[in-house]
């Protein structure tokens, strides 16, 4: 919520890319993305991943292990470029992701899942106005307490209203945890893993 409704400035309307979609912080933001009243395109690296999002609602799928996501994404923005790209991945995609972005877009820097940390061009930037975000929630919870309190209780009302449904893929022991860091690690999870001590 903080990414997108406050670093990104998502309005309805919006075309939103997610990266690395089928993961905890993508999930998450497909459906928060379709509450702020967005057209969310999901990217993930396999047909099982991109079914979890189009269950969250992405309105459409690109698979970027199997298609060129450069050209994927100007065939999905042919009428209207991308406004906002959510990125926690990070690695050669962000790149492509930012030039897709249209004028004013925002590229939201969440993370580095992929482990490669990108070197972007600071020309793309200029080209047509576009914003280069960082998104530190942790940071932005400790010196913004109220307005993250706030935040948490809109979030809270959202899953109590079946507004906003987290994608939980997996319940596991406390003795599945190093399988299941090992699964994070490898990129094989996708969703939210609940740990049940």
């Amino acid at each position: 919520m903080h990414a997108l409704a406050d670093r990104g400035r998502l309005q309805a309307g919006e075309t939103l890319l997610v990266l690395g979609a089928a993961g905890g912080v993508g999930t998450a933001a497909i459906e928060i993305g379709k509450l702020l009243g967005a057209r969310v395109i999901a990217a993930a690296s396999s047909p099982a991943k991109l079914e979890v999002c189009r269950a969250l609602g992405a309105d459409e799928l690109v698979n970027y292990a199997a298609e060129d996501l450069r050209q994927r994404l100007k065939e999905l923005s042919a009428k209207r470029r991308l406004d906002v790209v959510y990125d926690p991945v990070g690695g050669p995609m962000a790149e492509v992701a930012l030039r897709a972005l249209g004028w004013d877009g925002r590229f939201l820097v969440i993370g580095f899942a992929s482990g490669e940390i990108p070197r972007i061009p600071l020309n793309l930037a200029l080209l047509n106005e576009r914003s280069l975000v960082g998104v530190y929630w942790g940071d932005w919870s400790q010196h913004r307490r109220a307005e993250s309190a706030a935040q948490l209780g809109r979030i809270a009302a959202a899953i109590a209203a079946g507004q906003l449904k987290p994608a939980i893929t997996e319940r596991l022991r406390l003795e599945e945890v190093p399988r299941a860091m090992a699964d994070l690690l490898e990129r094989r999870a996708h969703g939210k893993l609940v740990v049940r001590p």
